[in-house]
């Protein structure tokens, strides 16, 4: 596990890149505990972000269709639920915007990470060198072997694949998200990744490919609190 990343007494992993901001609470749920999540969405496998300073309160419990939150309102906790898909939250030093971003292989390949940097830019006026971003728990690519309709999906963001043909690959889900932050214009020493494999550890984690009969979900959130 990355050194930044931290497991609190109630179960949560957070990160200390981010806990350095008072103004802020987050953190990456588990078996034993989740953070509170006041906005969640219909999470649909989209590239969709959503800003949920405009959905109405009776909006707030997952009715809304998408994949990425984003917010500058303060007190409202921002959260999307994954069990092997890559939970990412990011932290606007200066603007005080939040993102949470849920990417699984689909939200990747469509370059979910990067459409959130857009959002945060239009909305809040967000410049990237000021992201800090955390990826949390998620599959990794020791466990992750994908068939060759998917990997095709991301030939683009691993050209170092080559153009030899694999009927299998091992995707780094993790990586592509973390490169398409960086090729959005977050700074790399300020993208922190926990290092944690939910499909390796079952005690800690709950994950669709191992258990796709466990309907178990964890829950990363965000929020201003200032």
């Amino acid at each position: 596990m990355s050194a930044s990343f931290r497991l609190g007494a109630d179960g949560i992993y957070r990160c200390d890149a981010l806990q350095q901001f008072l103004w802020q609470e987050h953190g990456f749920g588990t078996r034993r505990g989740n953070p509170p999540a006041d906005v969640t969405l219909h999470q649909v496998h989209s590239n969709r972000v959503v800003n949920a300073n405009d959905l109405r309160s009776d909006r707030t419990d997952g009715q809304t269709d998408g994949d990425a939150l984003i917010s500058d309102r303060p007190r409202e906790s921002i959260g999307i639920r994954t069990a092997d898909c890559v939970p990412i939250l990011l932290l606007d030093a200066k603007n005080r915007a939040v993102a949470a971003v849920h990417a699984g292989w689909r939200g990747a390949a469509t370059e979910i990470t990067k459409q959130t940097l857009l959002a945060l830019r239009e909305a809040f006026g967000t410049n990237p060198s000021a992201i800090y971003a955390a990826i949390g728990p998620c599959i990794r690519p020791c466990c992750y072997e994908v068939g060759e309709e998917v990997a095709a999906r991301f030939s683009a963001q691993f050209p170092e694949w080559g153009r030899e043909d694999k009927a299998r690959r091992n995707l780094d889900l993790p990586e592509a998200n973390r490169r398409q932050l960086l090729a959005g214009g977050v700074p790399e020493d300020r993208v922190f990744d926990c290092c944690l494999c939910t499909a390796c550890q079952p005690e800690q984690f709950y994950s669709y490919r191992r258990e796709p009969e466990n309907p178990g979900r964890m829950i990363s959130s965000i929020a201003r609190l200032a």
